[in-house]
C-alpha cells in the first residue's frame, strides 16, 4: 500500500510541474575551473594575459548556479598532483586536473596579440572553450532547434583586455541559461573593478620569481591602482607584498601591508552597511593578512595588537590554527603583565578558553597539548596540567620541556613519580645548560623562566588551503544551486502580499526539486490566505511528508484543525509541534489552543 501511495504522489508532483518544466532553463548546478589561456602569439612578454584571464574569469563567473574553483584553488590542487605552474598542462592533464577539483565543467582557452605598430594598438584575439569534464567533450548548445558546439571568440585592443574578459565570462554562463538576470554590460562593468595597468602589473608581479622584480611590480600595481582611485588601495597586491616582505624578515614593512589590506577590507564593509547592501569584500585576504599580523605582533611582544587583530578570526573561520596562536597570546600576554593581577587573570583565563577548543579541535598536536598544559599550570590546575603533559610526551618523547613541567606538576601532587620525571627533563635539556638554567629561575620565584608558548608560522599555501576549505564547507555550498534564492525571494513574494508571484517562483523550484519541502508549506500558505483549506491541508502534509522538522507545516495543521473542530488531530499536531521544539512560541500557543478545542 505504501508503495503504492508513494508512486501515486510522486505522478502527481511530475504531472502539476510538467507544465512549466518546459519553460524554466535546465540549469543543474556546477563546478567549474578556470585555466591560465595559452598563449600562441610566440611572445613571452605577453604571457601574463593567459594568467589573468583564469584570475579575472574565476571571479567572474562567481554565481549561484556556479561553484567556482578559485584561481588559488587551482593552484594548490596543482602542487598537490604535480603539475608544474610554469607550463600549461594538456589537455589529459588538464582533464585530471578538473577531476582532482570535482569541477564538472573546465574553461580553456588561447590568445594570439599582434603588438602595437606605428599607427595601431596593440591587439589580442580570444578563443575559449567549455568542456564537460565527464563526457571529456566540448558543451553543446540548441540554437534554432539544432545541437551545436561554438567557440567563443573576441577580437578587441589589448587596452581593453578586462572588458573582453567581462565578455567572455558572459558568454560562458550564456551558453548554460539564456535567461541570465543581468546583462553583459553588468559583467563588463565588474570585469573592470581594477583599472587596467595596475591589474597587469599585478598579474606580471604573480608570474615573477625574481624578489626584487616581484617587489617593484606589486608596489606599481598599488601606486597605479591609487591613482586611479584616490580613496581605495589594491589589497591583492599590498597582500602580496606583506608576504614578500615577510619571507624576508622585513616585519615593520610587512606589517604595513598586511594592515592595508585590513583596512581596505573594513572600509568596503562600512560601505556596504552604509548601502545597505551584502557586502562583497575580500575576506579571504582580510583573513591571510590578520592572521599573519597577528603572529608578527605576537614575536614582537605586541599583545594586544596580536589579540586585537587575531580575535575577528576566532568566529569567522573557527580555525585549529588561529584558535592556538590566540591561546598563546593571551596566556603570554598574561605572563607579562605585571602592574594588573585582575586583566593578568582575564587574560589567562580567556587564553585557556581558547586552547581547549584548539586542543578538541586537533588532539593530536603536540604544541596546541603542550600550550594548553602550560595555561592549565598556571592557573594551578595541576592535576589536569599533568594529564596533558603525559599526552604531550606521548606525541613527542624527546621533549624535556614537557618533561620539566610534568615533574614540577607532580612534585605539587606529591607524586613520587616526580623524581623520575625530573632525572628525564635533565638528560633532555643538556644543549646550552638548559636544565640548570630553568631550575635556577624555579628557585628563586617558581616561574616558568623562559618557557614560551608554541606557535608556528604555517606555509602560506597550507594557511590558505585550510581557510579555503572551509569556506567551501561553509559559504560556497548555497551557490550550487538556485533554490535558496527562488525560495528567499517567493517569501519576499508572500510577505508583500504577491500570491500568484510567489506560486510562479514556488513551481519553477519545484520543477528542478519536487522534494523541496518548505516550497509545499508556502504554497499552503497562500491556499490558507485564498480559504482554500483542503488544498492547505495537502500541501502542509506534503511539506512534512518531504521534512518531519518542519514545524511550521505541524503548527499551521494544527490551527486548521483547531477550526474545524477536529481537536484530536489537532492535538496530534500540537503534540508533534511540541515535541519539535518545545520552546517555539507558536506551538506553545497550538497547544493552549488545542486544549480548548474539546472544552
Amino acid at each position: 500500500m505504501l508503495k503504492t501511495a508513494l508512486l501515486t504522489f510522486f505522478f502527481s508532483v511530475i504531472i502539476m510541474v510538467s507544465g512549466v518544466c518546459s519553460q524554466i532553463p535546465q540549469t543543474s548546478a556546477d563546478v567549474v575551473l578556470v585555466l591560465p589561456f595559452e598563449n600562441t602569439s610566440g611572445k613571452a612578454e605577453f604571457n601574463w594575459v593567459g594568467e589573468s584571464f583564469a584570475d579575472s574569469l574565476s571571479d567572474l563567473l562567481k554565481v549561484p548556479t556556479l561553484n567556482v574553483i578559485t584561481n588559488e584553488e587551482r593552484k594548490l590542487i596543482q602542487q598537490k598532483l604535480r603539475i608544474p605552474l610554469t607550463t600549461l598542462p594538456s589537455l589529459a592533464t588538464s582533464l585530471k586536473l578538473a577531476r582532482e577539483s570535482q569541477a564538472t565543467l573546465l574553461i580553456a582557452g588561447r590568445y594570439n596579440i599582434v603588438p602595437a605598430g606605428a599607427d595601431t594598438a596593440a591587439t589580442i584575439n580570444v578563443t575559449a572553450k567549455i568542456i564537460r569534464v565527464s563526457e571529456g567533450r566540448f558543451m553543446s548548445e540548441v540554437i534554432d532547434g539544432k545541437l551545436i558546439t561554438r567557440d567563443i571568440s573576441v577580437n578587441d585592443a589589448l587596452g581593453n583586455l578586462q572588458t573582453i574578459q567581462g565578455q567572455i565570462a558572459y558568454q560562458i554562463l550564456y551558453q548554460r541559461d539564456k535567461s541570465l538576470p543581468f546583462s553583459q554590460n553588468q559583467l563588463i562593468e565588474a570585469a573592470n573593478k581594477v583599472p587596467a595597468r595596475a591589474f597587469e602589473a599585478y598579474i606580471k608581479g604573480l608570474l615573477t620569481t625574481t624578489p626584487a622584480s616581484r617587489e617593484n611590480f606589486f608596489k606599481n600595481a598599488s601606486r597605479l591602482y591609487s591613482e586611479a582611485t584616490p580613496d581605495g588601495m589594491y589589497a591583492e597586491a599590498e597582500l602580496e607584498l606583506g608576504h614578500l616582505y615577510l619571507s624576508q624578515r622585513k616585519g615593520i614593512d610587512a606589517i604595513n601591508s598586511f594592515e592595508r589590506v585590513i583596512s581596505t577590507n573594513q572600509k568596503c564593509r562600512d560601505k556596504a552597511k552604509a548601502d545597505k547592501k551584502p557586502p562583497q569584500c575580500s575576506d579571504e585576504s582580510f583573513a591571510e593578512a590578520s592572521f599573519y599580523i597577528g603572529l608578527l605582533f605576537l614575536q614582537q611582544g605586541n599583545f594586544e595588537s596580536a589579540l586585537a587583530t587575531l580575535q575577528p578570526l576566532a568566529d569567522d573561520l573557527r580555525l585549529t590554527t588561529v584558535y592556538n596562536a590566540l591561546g598563546a597570546i593571551s596566556v603570554q600576554g598574561s605572563r607579562a603583565e605585571k602592574k594588573n593581577p585582575a586583566k593578568a587573570a582575564a587574560q589567562l583565563t580567556d587564553g585557556i578558553g581558547f586552547l581547549k577548543k584548539a586542543v578538541d579541535s586537533s588532539p593530536d598536536n603536540v604544541n596546541i597539548r603542550f600550550n594548553y598544559a602550560v595555561a592549565l599550570f598556571l592557573i594551578g590546575n595541576m592535576t589536569e596540567a599533568a594529564d596533558q603533559f603525559r599526552s604531550a610526551i606521548v606525541l613527542n618523547p624527546r621533549d624535556g620541556e614537557a618533561y620539566y613541567l610534568l615533574a614540577k606538576a607532580l612534585e605539587n601532587l606529591k607524586d613520587p613519580n616526580a623524581e623520575k620525571m625530573t632525572a628525564k627533563a635533565i638528560e633532555l635539556l643538556t644543549a646550552n645548560n638548559r636544565y640548570a638554567k630553568l631550575e635556577s629561575d624555579w628557585q628563586k620565584n617558581k616561574q616558568l623562566g623562559d618557557i614560551s608558548l608554541r606557535v608556528e608560522q604555517p606555509a602560506r599555501k597550507d594557511f590558505v588551503a585550510v581557510v579555503l576549505s572551509r569556506r567551501s564547507a561553509t559559504t560556497t555550498a548555497p551557490q550550487l544551486n538556485e533554490t535558496d534564492t527562488l525560495l528567499a525571494q517567493a517569501r519576499t513574494q508572500l510577505k508583500a502580499g504577491q500570491d500568484d508571484d510567489a506560486m510562479a517562483t514556488l513551481r519553477r523550484v519545484l520543477a528542478s526539486e519536487p522534494m523541496s519541502a518548505e516550497s509545499y508549506l508556502l504554497l499552503g500558505k497562500i491556499s490558507l490566505r485564498r480559504g482554500d483549506k483542503d488544498q492547505a491541508i495537502s500541501q502542509f502534509k506534503t511539506s512534512i511528508f518531504w521534512d518531519n522538522k518542519l514545524i511550521d507545516a505541524h503548527v499551521e495543521l494544527g490551527k486548521i484543525y483547531v477550526e474545524k473542530g477536529d481537536c484530536l488531530q489537532a492535538k496530534n499536531y500540537a503534540a508533534s509541534a511540541t515535541e519539535i521544539d518545545k520552546e517555539n512560541a507558536d506551538a506553545a500557543a497550538l497547544q493552549r489552543l488545542s486544549e480548548r478545542c474539546s472544552k
